[in-house]
């Protein structure tokens, strides 16, 4: 399993169960152990949907940690397949079966690795047009799910406080509905920060899961390789 994965969940998790005073040590194990297991990705997958039937308290968090799952396929698991695997027959299956899950998230992930290796910090308007390019014609479907981070890029610049209150009042599209606040709060501060993490759950009104997503972007953006 990849380190900087592995950390980002296990910090995520831990955050989220003291925001709802519950206990995270037995999903935590289990997804442990799924993630690091030597086999199909849609065995994995199938896998990793029954720790969280077995544990619905954590269900919110299911999609992004989907996410989670294919970085950890992309940075740890497809060392162990052939090189040209992502073109193969078996990896197209995959893309069809899987089609559906996850989020957005998984681009922002996939934008850490790049900063990572490019040694650069991550910013909201690096990530919105060199990485994916929203002012290009041909990803024009990418400014349409980002539109709301586009439109409200200042918002990276101000605080905790104002992001949570400006997502209540903003007609957010489905992709983003969930993600804008610890989207944007990433952006406005990327290296994990106890202080942040204490304001999302005095203002933010989807408190536990926005502490969860913005403490696994932030670990994951914090440890390297």
């Amino acid at each position: 399993m990849n380190n900087r994965v592995e950390q980002a969940l296990i910090a995520s998790l831990d955050k989220f169960a003291e925001a709802k005073g519950i206990d995270s040590i037995a999903i935590e194990q289990r997804l442990v152990e799924v993630f690091g297991k030597d086999m199909n990705f849609l065995e994995k997958v199938a896998e990793f949907d029954e720790v969280f039937d077995e544990q619905p308290a954590f269900d919110e968090l299911r999609e992004v940690y989907f996410d989670l799952l294919m970085i950890n396929f992309f940075t740890s698991d497809i060392n162990k397949l052939e090189e040209d695997y992502l073109e193969s027959k078996e990896w197209a299956n995959i893309e069809e079966e899987t089609i559906e899950r996850g989020t957005e998230l998984l681009n922002l992930l996939l934008y850490i690795n790049e900063c990572h290796d490019e040694e650069i910090k991550p910013g909201l308007e690096d990530f919105l047009k060199e990485f994916l390019l929203v002012e290009e014609d041909e990803f024009q479907d990418e400014f349409h799910i980002y539109e709301d981070l586009i439109s409200n890029q200042q918002l990276a610049e101000s605080s905790v406080e104002d992001i949570c209150s400006n997502a209540d009042l903003l007609e957010l599209s489905e992709e983003m509905e969930d993600l804008f606040v610890p989207f944007m709060t990433f952006f406005l501060q990327p290296n994990l920060s106890e202080g942040v993490q204490l304001e999302l759950i005095k203002f933010s009104n989807n408190k536990n899961f926005d502490v969860a997503v913005y403490t696994l972007i932030a670990n994951f953006n914090k440890i390297r390789s």
